[in-house]
């Protein structure tokens, strides 16, 4: 058995009305006053008011920033970083999303240390340590809550992350209440975007390990299974306790053994089009599947015997090949049944576009080399015209 080594977060908190805890957690780790970082979005939901409320009650000082937008840019992670100085926070709290998340994680960072956000991007850029830091997801898909890694947009089309321990949080709290009622599309999207986690740690190229794939096999069973579920009702607790679970495992493997093609090849299509990341996965990953499956087909035929069942269908039987190809029609089946866009066409990407996107796919260098298969421009733009 080769050497390898496991980075995860210290202490995970799962249950219903978690979230309403913080104070506790907060003062776990020490922290009076915290920065509550968040978005729009979930504080016109209501969402955000019982969890500040609970924490002012507990006698924790609040700093709300919940101006963090989709995609965020460094403006946002500025933003919200002076708004915690000038408030001398102790510690950082994410309540959103992958963005709010990815934002928190920084704002620790750039608090604790002297170093400028343009020298954190890249692997183990990151030197010194970060304020005590919590998240807790409201969407069962990025796994931000478990990963070492935050992804900010840079530029017009550009994005860039930065991946180092340090990023790891000191809690992460699972609470299926705040996912109650998401919509379906969000559902549908977040959801497969956990899948494509989980399925490339468990063909990633260079650090693939025993338990990133037990997590990846987990994580697939609890998503395959209850993802029909959780779109079709968004009020089903079980199910979305099982996909905010499922999430976070798929998180923890692709923390450790790094996610490939498919997240690279989407990345392109979130810098130019805005779309979102789960569905960027989505539409290009049969296609990227299709691609792997010479140097990826037995492992392919593996989590097809879990896809396939969990979905309620009869394992798949035959050659690796037969398998494989049962996985990826399993997939493309999930994708239409949830309804989500399968062409680029329909997601609005131009076609003059192309070559263009497989020209910034091409830049992923951090993502690629975990891929199974070498992946070059002809490939990448190969892959975005049998998606179009």
């Amino acid at each position: 058995m080769k050497s390898f080594t496991i980075n995860t977060v210290v202490r995970t908190v799962s249950g219903a009305g978690e979230a309403l805890k913080l104070a506790e957690h907060c003062r776990y780790l020490g922290a009076e006053s915290i920065l509550l970082v968040t978005d729009p979005g979930l504080v016109a939901l209501g969402l955000i008011e019982p969890v500040h409320q609970a924490i002012r009650e507990a006698g924790i000082g609040v700093e709300l920033y919940a101006d963090v937008t989709e995609d965020p840019p460094e403006s946002v992670v500025f933003a919200a970083t002076e708004a915690a100085r000038a408030a001398n926070v102790e510690a950082v709290v994410a309540v959103g999303g992958g963005s709010s998340m990815d934002v928190a994680k920084l704002v620790a960072v750039l608090l604790a240390g002297s170093q400028p956000l343009q020298e954190l991007y890249g692997v183990d850029q990151v030197r010194g340590g970060r304020l005590p830091l919590i998240l807790v997801p409201t969407t069962a898909g990025t796994g931000s809550e478990v990963t070492p890694v935050s992804v900010i947009t840079t530029g017009e089309t550009t994005k860039a992350g930065v991946s180092s321990p340090v990023l790891l949080p000191d809690v992460a709290v699972l609470d299926a209440d705040l996912t109650l009622g998401l919509p379906p599309h969000i559902t549908a999207m977040t959801g497969v975007d956990a899948m494509v986690h989980a399925i490339e740690a468990y063909t990633s190229k260079r650090l693939k390990n025993p338990v990133s794939d037990n997590l990846a096999c987990n994580a697939l069973r609890l998503l395959a299974t209850n993802i029909r579920t959780a779109v079709r009702d968004g009020q089903q607790r079980d199910a979305r306790a099982a996909m905010l679970l499922g999430a976070m495992q798929a998180g923890q493997a692709f923390a450790n053994a790094p996610v490939a093609a498919v997240h690279a090849l989407a990345y392109p299509l979130g810098g130019h089009f805005h779309i979102p990341h789960g569905l960027s996965n989505s539409l290009v990953l049969p296609g990227v599947l299709r691609f792997n499956l010479p140097e990826a087909c037995g492992a392919y035929a593996e989590l097809a015997d879990i896809v396939v069942r969990c979905a309620g269908g009869t394992r798949p039987v035959g050659s690796d090949e037969a398998r494989a190809q049962a996985l990826i029609d399993a997939l493309v089946g999930l994708i239409d049944e949830i309804e989500l866009p399968a062409r680029l066409s329909l997601a609005g990407v131009s076609e003059d576009s192309l070559e263009r996107l497989a020209e910034d796919a091409m830049l992923q260098q951090r993502l690629l080399i975990n891929n199974p298969r070498d992946v070059v421009y002809e490939d990448a733009l190969a892959i975005y015209r049998a998606a179009y």
